[in-house]
């Protein structure tokens, strides 16, 4: 991207502290929109997620070039006096501090909010944790896992009378990451709209990351009675929304609930008397008669490569879709368009594609300027030259005694 556009969030400066995903993942998302992100590990602990991946690339990790891209890595030794002093140079010259540890860890490490509030009455301090950072299981280790059971998400996934699978990503972890990052854009805001200018804390939770997107579940349960449960591919109490096989052996959604969904889908399947059919008529009627509408569905895709049925319905307004591999997904036109894969260049695994930024801006676009720096410290002496005024001198006597 052009030096000239940096995206929105230029000259807004965050202090990362996490490790592994969720908050990890709010600074990729706020560095991607232009922040200068200072990604902080212990000099003798660097991130795990510097090895983690389901698939190596010449023994190095293909996520983390990613979840760390536009960040600068420096070490810092939190757990010591000179250590915990150079954190609050870099707080009091920053506006965010991202941590996801257990809670209670910065307070162990003289770190807390109102410390960090000393050196910068304007930071903002998001915390990312599995249970946040009050109520009984605050002490608990949280990881994504247990935090998408506990939160719903794992009760109402799969299958009717199977055990409840992950979703095959870190969801919760995700989720937690893009809440933190909404939270600091608020907490600015507010900040910056205060006659104090007084920063606050973003307690973020995996758990409730995860129980924020179960729709009507919780009034349904409430004033009804009624729990969610598994429903497989099928949207419950929605009819016609389900996943059919084609003749070339891919899967496609085809969701067309709508009466005059309904009505067009029918014409592409040149059976217009379905629509008529007076246990299709309404929608009520055909989440009655699913299994038996959904089998005359079934039956006409079979016959039907993918690619025909998706231009058929597609031509006809009914929406559908076909389920897509990552292959399917690189070799898509509306992807390219879209630039949601774009060019990362690392000096290590040199060029490849990787997913691209969002949101888009039409004015401020975010971008990749590089991927994430392979050595941790690698830029010691950049930033805390710069931001700490420390001299080379300086740097190697830290370094020495392991403060850096």
């Amino acid at each position: 991207m052009s030096a000239a556009v940096q995206g929105p969030l230029d000259g807004l400066r965050v202090i990362e502290l996490g490790t592994l995903l969720a908050g990890p993942f709010a600074g990729r998302l706020l560095a991607d929109m232009g922040a200068e992100v200072i990604k902080l590990e212990a000099p003798d602990r660097p991130d795990p997620m510097r090895g983690w991946g389901q698939e190596m690339y010449e023994g190095r990790s293909l996520w983390w070039p990613v979840i760390a891209r536009n960040k600068r890595c420096v070490t810092l030794n939190l757990r010591s006096e000179a250590g915990q002093e150079l954190l609050l140079e870099l707080v009091a010259k920053s506006d965010v501090v991202i941590e996801n540890f257990r809670p209670g860890t910065l307070e162990r490490w003289n770190l807390g909010y109102d410390r960090l509030a000393e050196a910068n009455p304007g930071i903002v301090l998001a915390r990312v944790s599995g249970y946040g950072q009050t109520g009984p299981y605050s002490a608990r280790a949280g990881y994504a896992a247990a935090a998408e059971a506990m939160g719903g998400l794992r009760y109402i996934n799969g299958y009717p009378d199977e055990d409840p699978p992950r979703t095959g990503i870190s969801l919760g972890d995700s989720l937690a990451g893009m809440f933190a990052a909404q939270g600091v854009l608020a907490a600015l805001h507010r900040r910056d709209h205060s006659p104090d200018g007084r920063g606050q804390v973003v307690d973020v939770s995996i758990l409730e990351s995860c129980f924020a997107l179960l729709e009507g579940a919780a009034p349904e349960y409430d004033l009804l009675g009624r729990i969610r449960r598994p429903s497989g591919a099928r949207m419950p109490g929605v009819a016609p929304s389900n996943v059919f096989r084609t003749a070339d052996g891919k899967t496609m959604v085809i969701a067309a609930n709508q009466d005059t969904l309904f009505r067009r889908l029918c014409g592409a399947m040149g059976r217009p008397e379905l629509a008529d059919d007076e246990r299709f008529a309404t929608h009520s009627a055909r989440f009655e008669h699913q299994d038996e509408i959904e089998a005359e569905i079934a039956a006409w895709a079979r016959e039907l490569p993918a690619a025909e049925i998706d231009a058929t319905l597609n031509a006809a307004g009914v929406v559908c879709a076909p389920i897509m591999s990552i292959a399917d997904i690189f070799a898509d036109e509306h992807v390219r368009a879209r630039e949601m894969l774009v060019e990362h260049v690392d000096p290590e695994l040199g060029s490849f594609r990787g997913p691209g930024v969002l949101p888009k801006f039409s004015a401020t676009p975010g971008g990749v300027r590089w991927t994430g720096p392979w050595t941790s410290g690698q830029d010691n002496a950049e930033v805390l030259g710069a931001l700490a005024d420390l001299d080379s001198q300086q740097l190697a006597a830290l370094a020495e005694e392991g403060t850096i």
